[in-house]
């Protein structure tokens, strides 16, 4: 396992000057949502972006990933995982759900909770976690896990999409402004088949308020960032404004260091 780290952020060094998109930045956050609306006739277009994005936010803040070890949890088929391989990471893939990993998941992939992670105390340089925090029922908890298996002064990247966002309802938003019910009625007339996302049991209402305040609270991180993870400026502007944050913020990104035991 790598011990090398860097405590300040650098610049992006990951891809080439021609694929880096500036963040944040107007052509970035447009290139991203053209991406999201093609998602489902295009996914691999669309998370092979949204997994290079990643890592380079990843590297903006703790230097290039060669060589480091990297723990990515929830992460689906494994896109963010191979973009992390690309690069020259030790890259492993935990994902609770079998559906989630498509045909052909990374070599090594293991079926695991994101609670109780089979890993020991710090060994990941980096702990990786994109849009799973609103999916758990016990978000303090997650969060806990993937301090644990970080390594003192490691990186921990959590980023969700909160309730009240555009996208909060999932594939049922912009209508859960109505109520879940509503919103799952509306999609099931809409396309004739049930929503795979249900309120209270695998999608939860996660506001960025009382998760800021609890994360700021813990003793085992400290917070080096929490901004809109795709708003295309003042990404950390617009996460201070209370109740305006709720909505404008789309996705919250929190970026998280680890303290010393």
């Amino acid at each position: 396992m790598s011990g090398w780290s860097r405590s300040s952020p650098r610049p992006f060094r990951g891809t080439s000057a021609a694929a880096r998109i500036k963040d944040p930045s107007l052509s970035r956050s447009l290139a991203l949502f053209r991406a999201f609306l093609r998602e489902q006739d295009d996914p691999e277009a669309c998370y092979t972006l949204l997994a290079r994005d990643a890592v380079d936010q990843v590297e903006a803040y703790d230097g290039p990933v060669a060589g480091r070890t990297v723990v990515d949890v929830g992460g689906g088929s494994g896109y963010f995982t191979e973009e992390f391989r690309r690069r020259g990471a030790e890259a492993h893939l935990f994902e609770p759900d079998v559906r989630e990993l498509g045909g052909k998941p990374p070599d090594g992939t293991v079926i695991a909770d994101g609670y109780l992670l089979p890993l020991r105390d710090g060994v990941a340089d980096v702990a990786f976690s994109s849009n799973v925090l609103e999916h758990v029922a016990d978000p303090q908890t997650f969060l806990s896990e993937l301090a644990r298996v970080t390594r003192p002064g490691g990186l921990i990247y959590v980023s969700f999409t909160n309730w009240l966002s555009p996208w909060g309802g999932h594939e049922w938003a912009p209508w859960h402004y109505l109520g879940a019910e509503r919103a799952r009625a509306r999609y099931r007339r809409r396309t004739g088949r049930p929503a795979k996302h249900t309120l209270g049991e695998n999608l939860f209402a996660v506001h960025i308020g009382p998760t800021l305040r609890r994360v700021r609270a813990r003793d085992d991180v400290t917070v080096v960032s929490a901004r809109s993870r795709y708003w295309p400026f003042l990404a950390e502007t617009v996460v201070k404004a209370p109740g305006i944050r709720e909505v404008a913020t789309w996705n919250l990104l929190l970026i998280l260091r680890r303290c010393p035991p």
